[in-house]
């Protein structure tokens, strides 16, 4: 009795590596996509909040839900509209991803208030989350990364040096500094995986 329960234990340590392995390899695949892809990608994003915002709409007409859920959940969707405006380029000081960012805290708060007082069954809650809170933020975290390999333009906020017409040499020395989520990839690949060595002959 007591060994199968070991093993169960060691089963489940394996099973959550492997889903963990997974999830990993499917980031980094979609991080890859989003670099290759950034005008595709801000199309798929932009077609995710009107998605996103056509449920609310119905959530309001068909659903009981509280109207502060559902105005705060349009809210956030219009600052995630004005994010997509400056894509691939995330400015961590603009209002919209400040908003943004607030907007996905409260829209938490507002439903977990709400499911604690209002039974629902649990796929009906995992996909109100999923839909309505994680889609778009997931979303917009994926490509957090695109802006690595973007060809350099005027149009680019904050450049380093004070020559500001000089887009080229700023843009190359930013390109030291990454810190998207490819980039955490790369680093984890680089730090924890083996590497190969080539055979010399």
């Amino acid at each position: 009795m007591w060994f199968m329960y070991i093993l169960s234990w060691l089963a489940l340590l394996i099973q959550i590596s492997v889903v963990t392995l997974s999830i990993a390899a499917g980031l980094f695949y979609l991080a890859e996509l989003v670099e290759e892809y950034t005008v595709f990608t801000a199309k798929v994003i932009k077609v995710l909040i009107i998605f996103c915002t056509t449920i609310y709409i119905l959530l309001f007409l068909f659903e009981d839900y509280p109207l502060s859920i559902i105005i705060c959940g349009l809210g956030s969707n219009v600052s995630y509209f004005f994010i997509l405006k400056q894509f691939p380029y995330f400015s961590t000081v603009s209002p919209s991803l400040i908003i943004g960012t607030a907007s996905i805290f409260i829209n938490h708060y507002l439903a977990f208030a709400h499911f604690s007082e209002v039974w629902y069954p649990f796929s009906e809650v995992l996909a109100y989350f999923t839909l309505c809170l994680w889609l778009v933020p997931f979303a917009f975290f994926v490509s957090l990364s695109a802006n690595e390999n973007v060809l350099p333009t005027v149009g680019e906020v904050q450049p380093v040096s004070t020559d500001e017409s000089d887009v080229v040499s700023n843009y190359f020395r930013r390109k030291g500094k990454k810190y998207g989520l490819l980039s955490f990839f790369r680093y984890a690949q680089d730090s924890i995986l083996p590497q190969r060595m080539k055979k010399q002959f």
